[in-house]
């Protein structure tokens, strides 16, 4: 292993890398297997032990899942004891009444699919993708509960869950003696809405961890967009990044970012993931890469020096511009 650092997740025994992989990109039927082998090659060798899946990442859905499989096979028949792989199920995956949010049917059968796509008897953490306002909290959590019981994980989790939403499915979750273990909400930089709601304290109090993704913001947070927008990057393909979402006032904050980044020494990619690693709430950054020493680039932001308070309040100032 390398010099990777592992924070504790909230009150449980798990220790998780500070940065993991998360496979929501890039992990598709239509991208190169040896790229997907090599994606998660770089991440082992750089110490990251936790990759992140969920039942419709693709696309199409479930294809991230069967590639990850195939990994496992191939890279890490003689490491599952020293991975954690953790999947998902909220999110539309098949059509008909039973295929999405947070009923106990589509929880149960989805994680069955997963273990079945991925040759797993089962996974480290299993999460309810998005909290369900049509089904009671007391039947979604009764199904994280009952997938750990049953031996189909190790861990309970939930993601994009509101504060409120958050802290009583906690309640519950320890009420049935499932311990929550992580919450899994977006944040960076750009993306401040779960430190705002208080999700971080909330998550912190009821004993869980929290892991965040999408801290680059989707690539905005790196050099790629400094001058333009590329093409084929991802805001031109992707719809949860939006090419006129790229404007120029924007570019004028990435550009004064990344000349803070340069003082410290590092890339934008690289004080961004810095800045959410900063709170001592954050058990670990979830990242995504299409090539591998996009990887490498992430993991050096865990050697920069702690922000000082003018850093983080020039930061800031710049973010309010």
């Amino acid at each position: 292993m390398s010099d990777m650092i592992y924070r504790r997740s909230g009150r449980s025994g798990l220790l998780l890398p500070a940065l993991s992989l998360g496979l929501w990109h890039n992990f598709g039927a239509e991208s190169d297997h040896g790229l997907k082998r090599a994606l998660c090659r770089k991440a082992w060798d750089l110490g990251i032990t936790h990759f992140d899946l969920a039942n419709n990442y693709g696309p199409p859905a479930g294809s991230a899942e069967e590639a990850f499989g195939h990994i496992l096979r191939e890279d890490f028949a003689a490491q599952r004891d020293h991975m954690i792989i953790s999947t998902k199920a909220g999110y539309h995956m098949w059509d008909g009444p039973y295929g999405e949010w947070g009923s106990r049917k589509y929880l149960i059968a989805s994680l069955d699919q997963s273990l079945k796509r991925m040759g797993l008897s089962y996974v480290d953490i299993f999460y309810s993708h998005r909290f369900d306002p049509n089904t009671p909290l007391e039947e979604t959590m009764g199904a994280l509960d009952f997938a750990v019981r049953s031996g189909r994980a190790l861990y309970a989790g939930i993601s994009n869950y509101p504060t409120e939403a958050l802290q009583e499915a906690a309640r519950i979750l320890k009420g049935l003696g499932t311990p929550c273990l992580i919450h899994q909400p977006r944040y960076s930089m750009l993306q401040r809405e779960p430190e705002i709601a208080g999700a971080f304290e909330a998550a912190d109090d009821a004993g869980m961890g929290t892991i965040v993704f999408s801290p680059l913001a989707q690539g905005l947070l790196t050099n790629k967009y400094l001058s333009g927008v590329p093409a084929g990057s991802r805001a031109t393909i992707n719809h949860f990044l939006k090419e006129a979402s790229i404007e120029p006032k924007l570019v004028a904050k990435l550009e004064k970012l990344n000349a803070i980044a340069a003082t410290r020494g590092q890339t934008l990619a690289q004080m961004a993931i810095a800045w959410v690693l900063r709170d001592k709430w954050i058990t670990s950054a979830l990242i995504g890469a299409s090539k591998p020493e996009q990887i490498a680039d992430c993991v050096g932001a865990l050697k920069a020096p702690a922000f000082s308070q003018d850093e983080l309040a020039l930061i800031e100032k710049e973010l309010a511009a």
